[in-house]
């Protein structure tokens, strides 16, 4: 079915949003020797700049979830771009450490209402297969901000250590777009009415009423680890692929962030196909195919030992992740009740964030004992266990 022209360009704008949830940490990576320098902190502080606002959206995504389901999704797109842009432009005038990490906390809580209301108004603007393919967009500029942002931070880092935080302020504008393109949808009339109606607001953060939906659906949960795996095995590769790339004597921060951008590249080119490979296969399949292409890459990376050799790991992992993601937000629309769209989509950034900010922790801890590589051994096996669970599931279905 054709689109209106104006949920075409709501379509845009939403795909302009998604860049900069990746944009609110990625843009900064390249800066963070500076910021140490500049503000004379340890490596510890300076990587505070960096995480901070991870760890707001994991704590704030359920709270702006509920916000959503009370009074629909347009208004917290509009003010969460705002806010994510003044939180991250703050920095531009930040001398010491403590408020620039205040201005993170300010952009975390921005990011988290852009994150979830992106996710609820695709599912309330588009249905059947223009939602498949607005998600397979929203996923494909995911993997080309994870590329470009990087390189745009570094390019204004070299000017100024502050100049990167300037990027943010460019919400802004996007937010007064929004307020101009975004119709206001049916469904958030529908979440208007029951909360000013049925008094319902405590319900949202009931946890008895969350677990009950979890046992009455029992696949949702297994959505939310899926996402909290691909995130995980994701920063694998951001945090340990630049060390194994230091062992064969690629060294140079641009040739590296070039590895980590055909890994983007190679997932934008995978989301943006995904709407078009669903008239083939089912997700379950994209799925299984994805944790296919996440084990041999892995595999590969254990072997491999030349930079040319080296891009081969992190192509098949941006093909998986450009499988995955778009998956997951659409089995959360089948899967979530009608009603709180938006409470059970903040759970995929919770449990996708917790997954990065695990994922150095947890595979971080073998390094000391097999090295690099053998972080590489253990993120191929748990994708290769996946891999043997979901297809063994599909074996079942299809015998019964």
């Amino acid at each position: 079915m054709a689109l209106s022209r104006r949920l075409r360009r709501t379509l845009w704008v939403l795909v302009a949003a998604a860049t900069l949830t990746v944009m609110a940490g990625a843009v900064l990576g390249p800066v963070v020797p500076r910021i140490q320098r500049e503000l004379g902190v340890s490596g510890l502080a300076a990587g505070l700049v960096i995480t901070t606002h991870g760890g707001v959206i994991v704590l704030a995504s359920p709270l702006m979830g509920s916000l959503v389901d009370r009074i629909g999704a347009r208004r917290p797109f509009v003010g969460g771009l705002v806010v994510y842009g003044l939180g991250g432009g703050a920095g531009l005038f930040a001398d010491s450490l403590y408020p620039l990490l205040a201005s993170r906390i300010v952009l975390g809580l921005g990011t988290a209402a852009v994150y979830t209301s992106v996710t609820v108004l695709i599912y309330d603007c588009y249905e059947g297969q223009a939602m498949e393919r607005a998600l397979g967009y929203r996923s494909s500029a995911n993997s080309a901000g994870a590329a470009v942002w990087p390189l745009v931070g570094g390019a204004a880092g070299a000017i100024a250590w502050n100049l990167p935080f300037g990027i943010y302020l460019v919400a802004v504008p996007l937010g007064v777009v929004a307020a101009l393109t975004v119709p206001e949808t049916e469904q958030a009339a529908t979440s208007n009415a029951a909360a000013d109606g049925s008094g319902h607001g405590d319900e949202h953060s009931d946890i008895a009423a969350v677990l009950s939906v979890f046992r009455d659906r029992p696949a949702l949960p297994l959505v939310y680890l899926l996402y909290f795996g691909a995130n995980a095995l994701l920063y694998v590769i951001v945090v340990f692929y630049p060390q194994f790339l230091a062992g064969i004597d690629v060294t140079d921060s641009l040739q590296i962030s070039l590895y980590l951008a055909a890994n983007g590249a190679a997932g934008g080119l995978s989301a943006i196909t995904y709407d078009r490979l669903l008239r083939y296969v089912d997700r379950s399949a994209l799925v299984l195919a994805a944790l296919v292409l996440w084990t041999v890459g892995f595999g590969i990376a254990t072997a491999v030992g030349t930079p040319t050799g080296a891009v081969i790991p992190v192509v098949l992992f941006g093909l998986g992740v450009g499988l995955v993601f778009p998956s997951t937000f659409a089995w959360v629309e089948a899967f979530a009740p009608a009603t709180r769209q938006g409470q059970f989509s903040s759970y995929i950034a919770s449990f996708g964030y917790t997954g990065q900010f695990l994922s150095p922790v947890l595979f971080g801890a073998l390094v000391p004992f097999a090295g690099v590589r053998g972080v590489f051994v253990a993120a191929g096996v748990i994708a290769g266990l996946a891999a043997v669970g979901l297809a063994t599931n599909r074996l079942r279905g299809a015998a019964t």
